[in-house]
């Protein structure tokens, strides 16, 4: 070569200028399906006190007592889950002493209001059971003791099996649900005792708000007015939507790698925002499709469930990212507006 630029440039043409793509990234989103589908399962097992308990009791007087208990039982989980996992940036042990407080309120005011004698009777027996199941054990269910619940809660499965063939008695009927309560409280214990043992945080963080819990449990309680306005006519629409909180929750983690992976895959801010608004619509779609066929026997007709059903979703994802008030204001007018027009309803009939 004549000069060393003219071997530069000779080297520059030979050596290849292509480089081999990097291992694709572990999913941090990932989701556990089987943990997700068992959690579905576990939302609406405890309904399976009331079939127990159905004749200990009359739906026309006591109703009401159980509606309200179930109501307060959703938004106080909604605020108190929220709140834990705020304290679990500090560490495992003040989370678990924040569900232990909370779950301690919980399980007393979840069954406040059958405590007070309704309109036309007493409460029903076993009314406390679901509520106070509910308040004290959301904490162990959100610690990812699913299994365990799963167990607790095997009275009631075993019970409900066998009403086709045979009669329990007034006995059963009651000591069934009391001894899943006692079991799904034992589970309970164990988590939060699991979680008080752990080593103290050694930073000294500042406690949130409590107001920054409210948006989550106004929702939870939105949402809890809205579904059993929607079960009103067909229980099985509550039944439907409780069930579908499995695939609900496996999706929002869906939505979540699959936004990542829109965004490696893009260049421009214009790109990822079409991709990440097709994520959105096929998760949003797909959960819709998973509630299709239980819709389609729905007395009133699959639209109904399947617009709340959207709407509750959306609104877990608004919620999953941090903007808590927004869904949580949309969900409360929806409600009153529904609840307003039944009871207009019913004032107007003759």
């Amino acid at each position: 070569h004549p000069s060393l630029f003219s071997l530069a440039a000779a080297l520059h043409a030979r050596v290849p200028r292509t480089f081999p793509e990097p291992p694709p990234a572990a999913d941090p989103w990932r989701p556990d399906t089987p943990r997700c589908l068992l959690r579905g399962v576990l939302f609406a097992l405890p309904a399976l006190a009331y079939l127990l308990t159905a004749p200990l009791w009359d739906i026309t007087r006591h109703a009401p007592v159980l509606l309200a208990a179930g109501a307060a039982s959703w938004a106080w989980g909604q605020a108190l889950g929220h709140r834990a996992h705020l304290r679990l940036r500090t560490g495992r042990r003040e989370a678990g002493r924040t569900l232990l407080a909370g779950s301690a309120l919980g399980a007393a005011a979840a069954p406040a209001p059958a405590a007070v004698p309704a309109a036309a009777g007493a409460a029903p027996p076993g009314a406390a059971g679901p509520g106070r199941g509910r308040g004290a054990g959301g904490g162990g269910r959100g610690r990812g003791r699913a299994r365990g619940l799963l167990l607790a809660l095997t009275p009631l499965m075993a019970g409900a099996a066998a009403l086709p063939w045979w009669e329990p008695g007034p006995l059963l009927r009651s000591a069934l649900p009391l001894l899943a309560l006692l079991a799904v409280l034992a589970a309970a214990a164990r988590a939060l005792t699991a979680c008080l043992t752990a080593p103290a945080a050694t930073s000294a963080d500042p406690r949130p708000p409590l107001r920054a819990s409210v948006p989550y449990g106004l929702f939870g309680l939105a949402a809890a007015v809205l579904t059993l306005l929607e079960g009103r006519h067909d229980p099985f629409a509550v039944l439907a939507l409780t069930l579908s909180m499995g695939p609900a929750e496996w999706l929002l983690y869906r939505y979540r790698g699959w936004s990542v992976t829109a965004l490696r895959a893009s260049s421009t801010p214009a790109a990822f925002l079409l991709r990440s608004c097709g994520v959105l619509a096929l998760c949003l779609t797909a959960y819709l499709l998973v509630l299709l066929p239980p819709a389609l026997f729905i007395a009133t007709g699959p639209a109904a469930l399947l617009c709340l059903a959207a709407v509750l979703w959306t609104a877990l994802l608004l919620q999953a990212f941090g903007v808590a008030w927004p869904p949580a204001l949309v969900c409360l007018a929806a409600a009153a507006a529904v609840a307003g027009a039944v009871a207009a309803h019913r004032t107007l009939r003759p």
